[in-house]
């Protein structure tokens, strides 16, 4: 029972949240300043020009009608007995509206003055309903226009406003959010947060004038009549608001089907090559397939929901036209109502129903744009678990000092330590190897340098600084790192060596290349450094992605370097050139080394072991082996399998 009473509670909790993000993205047309406001004026004066045409078209048919009768009667009189038109002009004046103390002959003269006028009228009329059809288009224009331009400044400051804030989130963030997910807010819940400003937006206000106005000209022009309508509004507002708060929640679920159909499909096309080599396209199929069958429900069950709503709509304005048809008729009956009168009501009770059924559109788009924008908004709301503090100062040039001052550490500050209680020091210009087997907390040690993480307990330090208490930027300008999984950009070589320095000349970059092993391979190919890598590096072999990698670590010429795993994927020929370049570089340099193959760390000045998240060894290779078994096993355990191979 609590559970089904809390349930209310919690839908109009979410509509508050929905309502006030939508609210939240409204008010970034504000950066924009009078330019916001253009639109909505143009559509006030197209929507008064509209509002004037059913008075138009009253005098077009006033003047067809009263010219029409005019010539009808003076034939009547003209062929009657001027007796017997005396005795009738009474009942003729009474029906025709004019003055009782007319004669005949005033009578008559009456007539001619409408029958000859009605022409000029009727041109006067329909010149009038041009002008404000010519008014009516050139300002629809210009607010569509305007309200277009205005939407899609809006929507290019979320996109960039949501990179930033995704570029800026820590490591934990993205440890706990799916790529997909964070590509659909980015793409397909800012343009429906967009449709809205652009249209939703302006239609809702344009609907509210046409609504505003046409109330105020139905009271003024014939009280009974507008009365007629009145009851169907509450009935329509109650329908409307029903129709929302059901079709919310549905639009927020389409949002989550379309952000986990997009998921598939990026996992797909990232891993395209292991789903070929292991022959799953058909079960990856129906896994997409699966997920496109629950997109298609959500919105057929959306699509059943609206296709109840419009028809509704025009049954309730189609009974509003019946009750006008209804009391009109009657008022021409008694001669109250001229034909044009009753036109132009018939005319303004459409302009009546007709935004009433533009809020069955416009609720489609407010619902989509703020279940949209509430999913924009949580990333830009997120909490960054990595910050500068306020008084943060920046890192001064650093000598390479690190500490690890008994160092906690925790994923997603729960369940089992993967660091605990890490200390260990490394001197400026040593060099330090981690190794221990898969999951010791070898990669996360290199995470908490970068600041990638904080620690959860102790703290780690460079030249005496606390990371917490230096500046983001500062700290990582000084730290080059060739991590395990190599990542390079779409673009040539070239950009892909300069990421990190952009401005770095052509010899700078050669020079890093160079002592990279990269060089040679690189100028073998036809465009040299200016060769395009395709997306993610696939177009070059595992062991040049990596070279271009510690190339561009290198470009930085950092005083603290990271290398993790980074001769994993070549071979023992190539990995012997790049150590040796890298003994040469490394010095002078504070570096931290994570290596699969004990050969490669022998000669680091410092070798911590670990495990299970705990240092159980620091010392050089002769002292380890004579000291720790852990370490005296792994060494041994390489050895034999090396010598079992070269048999």
């Amino acid at each position: 029972m609590q559970a089904s009473a809390s349930r209310p509670k919690l839908r109009r909790e979410g509509r508050k949240q929905d309502n006030a993000s939508l609210s939240r993205a409204v008010k970034y047309l504000t950066r924009y300043g009078a330019q916001a406001a253009i639109p909505y004026i143009f559509l006030l004066i197209a929507s008064l020009s509209q509002l004037a045409v059913p008075t138009m078209i009253r005098r077009v048919i006033d003047a067809v009608t009263s010219g029409y009768i005019a010539d009808q009667v003076l034939l009547a009189l003209d062929k009657i007995p001027a007796a017997m038109a005396g005795q009738a002009l009474p009942k003729i004046l009474e029906m025709l509206a004019y003055p009782t103390e007319t004669t005949l002959e005033g009578l008559k003269t009456l007539l001619l003055a409408d029958k000859s006028g009605a022409p000029s009228a009727l041109l006067s009329a329909l010149l009038f309903m041009l002008a404000f059809a010519v008014l009516r288009g050139v300002f629809g224009f210009l607010q569509a226009y305007w309200a277009e331009k205005n939407s899609q400044a809006v929507a290019f400051d979320l996109r960039n406003d949501l990179y930033a804030k995704i570029q800026n989130l820590s490591f934990s963030y993205h440890d706990k959010n799916q790529t997909g997910q964070l590509m659909i807010r980015a793409t397909d819940d800012v343009e429906k947060v967009r449709l809205f400003i652009g249209q939703g937006l302006l239609q809702l206000v344009g609907a509210v004038i046409l609504l505003g106005g046409t109330l105020i000209i139905l009271f003024s022009t014939n009280v009974p009549l507008a009365w007629t309508t009145m009851p169907l509004l509450p009935a329509a507002a109650i329908i409307f608001i029903f129709f929302s708060s059901v079709a919310r929640p549905m639009f927020s679920v389409v949002q989550q089907k379309l952000s986990a159909l997009n998921t598939v499909l990026q996992e797909n096309l990232a891993g395209i090559k292991v789903i070929k080599a292991f022959t799953r396209e058909k079960e990856q199929k129906a896994k997409f397939q699966a997920s496109a069958d629950d997109v298609m429900g959500q919105q057929i069950k959306l699509a059943r929901l609206f296709t109840f709503l419009f028809p509704v709509v025009f049954l309730i304005a189609n009974l509003g036209q019946a009750g006008i048809l209804y009391v009109g008729g009657k008022q021409i009956i008694a001669g109250t109502l001229s034909l044009g009168e009753w036109q132009q009501f018939s005319m303004y009770v459409m302009y009546l129903f007709f935004p009433i059924a533009m809020f069955g559109m416009i609720i489609t788009q407010m619902s989509q744009a703020a279940a949209s924008a509430q999913r924009i908004f949580e990333i830009l709301d997120a909490k960054n678990d990595i910050t500068d503090k306020a008084d943060a100062t920046p890192l001064p040039p650093v000598s390479g000092h690190v500490k690890f001052d008994t160092v906690s550490f925790r994923y997603f500050s729960g369940g089992e330590p993967v660091l605990n209680k890490v200390s260990f020091e490394a001197l400026p210009g040593e060099t330090i190897a981690l190794l221990g087997a898969t999951g010791s907390g070898k990669t996360s040690i290199i995470n908490l340098l970068p600041r990638f993480y904080d620690p959860t307990e102790g703290q780690v330090t460079i030249d005496g600084y606390n990371l917490r208490d230096v500046k983001l930027d500062s700290l990582r300008a000084q730290i080059g790192i060739v991590l395990q999984e190599t990542t390079l950009f779409s673009g040539s070589i070239r950009e892909n060596i300069a990421f990190g320095k952009p401005e770095a000349s052509d010899d700078e970059i050669v020079a890093a290349s160079k002592a990279a092993q990269a060089h040679d391979f690189i100028v073998a190919f036809p465009e040299g450094y200016d060769t395009h890598v395709g997306e993610r590096g696939t177009t070059l072999s595992g062991g040049q992605k990596q070279r271009v990698a510690i190339a561009r670590a290198l470009l930085l010429n950092p005083r603290i370097l990271i290398l993790d795993d980074s001769t994993s994927s070549v071979d023992l020929t190539t990995e012997a050139a790049i150590q040796k370049a890298l003994d040469v570089l490394m010095k002078n340099r504070t570096s931290f080394v994570i290596a699969q193959r004990i050969s490669t760390i022998m000669n680091a000045d410092k070798i911590v072991v670990l495990d299970k998240g705990a240092v159980v060894a620091v010392g050089k290779h002769a002292e380890l082996m004579e000291e720790n078994p852990i370490y005296a096993e792994i060494y041994n355990s390489q050895i034999l399998a090396h010598q079992e191979v070269t048999k």
